[in-house]
């Protein structure tokens, strides 16, 4: 490392969390939640000249100044990773195991510190970044880790004639980009280094600069874990740091989370250098509801598809089919479950909705509500764009927004085109009794559209589930329940939601590249190169 570009800071070096700070210690007219969030490099955090804010928005009140990352810096990182790959690489399996074991017990052992941070950091409500967020992400590095402590990066034999074999081996890239997004932020960079050192690769990884303050700690729990200096680097910064990460010679893969026209561009800056990557991008999924559905069921499923995490969920089910003669039953359930969409202090065990997590963000969602309003006209059944009611607990300087149902919606509606990203629910009617080929026209409005990330189906016709889920176009589709996704299930997009899967068996596969060897032992060399007989 080359001390003229990357200096170690002098702030306090703390190895669990981002500890409180006195006002002084960061900025002196500001004050701060969390110390100042520096890079991690080769096992160090480094300080840089030029910072930004991380804002908590909830309350709209800075959270902690972020070092920002430049090209000299983005190369130190690569850098690292370089020298660490060859002795990381050639770890035993079953010791990078142990390891990553031991960072799940550790994000196991501080889930409510990490949680909180995470609440402040995003908005949502510990109640669920305390039961989902670290939760999940540690389970797929547990899973990896017990994978390839068993086998999971084994080759295959085969005999091809009693004196000829082949065989197979999978090889680690080298040095991987991670880019994360602003929605799951500890749980994007989980499902991202995972898979990704336990195949036996180092990361340099980037967080969303909108929810920055996972990174180090995240970094710090796997180096008191054991991972050796390198192999897993934090840089931070906007989406030009993004870009030079992406573009750097030394990188092998970009594994990239968000939304579809940005992964655009990062697919093809990565393509250029012919570098491997996986795309985890938007949708706007399609959740149909057939005539034979509990509507009680129903309705929670397209509430869970909707309106958890204020609807910043990438396999979100927007686009809600209803048959027409079910229509009047589940509005009229659905606006009696409204109220238990409980917006209010984020830290409060009742509370089960955030705000939007920047004003950005919320501005566009609202632009959209707005939209649906006065160009798309269509009903307005539930929310709109005026300020929330008032709520103990709720900020009104920070970034809420109400849950919003629309119904009445058509397919050429702008709000029922376009990945909103917010808790805004499109309620398409679909008649059953004009046609009897309904489900093919039911299928022909889902899948018209560009992207095809997640689908879903409620009926208690599980062998009409089947049928339909297969025509679906979409890479994760679920019968009856919606947004679960265990560490064994391979989750990536169709279309333009994606390239590759993270998760499962298969997710490891996106890590490594496979060589196949041919041994010949009959003891002759065959060429067609011989004497004329």
């Amino acid at each position: 490392m080359q001390k003229s570009f990357v200096a170690e800071s002098k702030c306090r070096i703390h190895a669990r969390v981002a500890f409180p700070l006195a006002a002084d210690e960061a900025n002196p007219t500001i004050a701060m939640k969390y110390e100042r969030q520096q890079l991690f490099i080769a096992g160090k955090r480094h300080t840089t000249p030029d910072t930004f804010l991380s804002v908590d928005p909830s309350c709209n009140k800075p959270l902690a100044e972020i070092c920002k990352a430049d090209k000299s810096t983005i190369h130190a990182a690569v850098e690292a990773g370089k020298r660490a790959f060859p002795s990381w690489s050639a770890t035993p399996p079953i010791e990078r195991s142990r390891i990553l074991l031991r960072a799940v017990a550790l994000l196991r052992q501080r889930n409510d510190e990490l949680a909180r941070v995470e609440t402040h950091d995003t908005g949502k409500p510990f109640t669920e970044t305390s039961t989902v967020d670290i939760v999940t992400g540690a389970d797929v590095l547990e899973y990896y880790a017990n994978l390839i402590a068993s086998g999971g990066l084994n080759g295959e034999t085969t005999q091809l004639r009693p004196d000829a074999w082949l065989y197979t081996t999978k090889a680690p890239l080298g040095v991987c980009a991670g880019i994360g997004a602003w929605n799951y932020p500890i749980q994007i960079a989980l499902w991202k280094s995972a898979p990704c050192l336990a195949a036996g690769n180092c990361m340099v990884y980037k967080p969303s600069e909108f929810t920055p303050l996972h990174a180090l700690q995240l970094a710090e729990i796997y180096a008191e874990a054991g991972l050796p200096p390198g192999v897993f680097n934090v840089v931070q910064g906007p989406g030009d740091v993004g870009a030079l990460l992406t573009s750097h010679p030394g990188i092998a893969k970009v594994s990239f989370t968000g939304q579809v026209s940005t992964g655009s561009k990062v697919a093809s800056a990565a393509a250029a250098g012919m570098k491997y990557v996986t795309m985890e991008l938007g949708g706007k999924s399609p959740c149909l509801i057939l005539p034979d559905a509990d509507v009680e069921g129903a309705v929670n499923g397209a509430m869970m598809a909707n309106f958890f995490s204020t609807g910043q969920v990438c396999t979100n089910g927007t686009r809600v089919f209803v048959p027409e003669t079910m229509l009047p039953a589940f509005e009229k359930r659905l606006l009696e479950k409204m109220s238990d969409v409980r917006p209010g202090d984020v830290m409060d065990p009742s509370t089960n909705f955030g705000p939007l997590v920047s004003r950005v963000h919320r501005d566009k969602v609202l632009g959209y509500i707005r939209h649906g309003i006065e160009k798309d006209k269509a009903t307005l059944l539930y929310g709109g764009p005026d300020a929330p009611p008032s709520a103990t607990g709720v900020d009104p300087a920070g970034f809420w927004v109400q849950p919003t149902i629309f119904t009445n919606c058509t397919d050429s509606m702008r709000i029922t085109r376009e990945e909103i990203f917010g808790p805004v629910m499109c309620l398409l009617p679909y008649s059953t009794t004009t046609r009897t080929d309904y489900i093919d026209a039911l299928l022909a409005r889902a899948n018209h559209t560009p992207m095809g990330l997640a689908a879903g189906v409620f009926t208690q016709n599980l062998a009409l589930a089947h049928k339909v889920v297969a025509r679906l176009e979409a890479g994760i589709t679920w019968v009856n329940t919606w947004g679960e996704s265990p560490p064994e299930m391979p989750v990536g997009g169709w279309k333009m939601s994606g390239l590759g899967v993270e998760n499962g068996r298969r997710g490891l596969e996106n890590w490594v590249q496979n060589k196949s060897t041919l041994v010949e032992m009959g003891g002759s060399v065959a060429t067609v190169f011989a004497a004329k007989l």
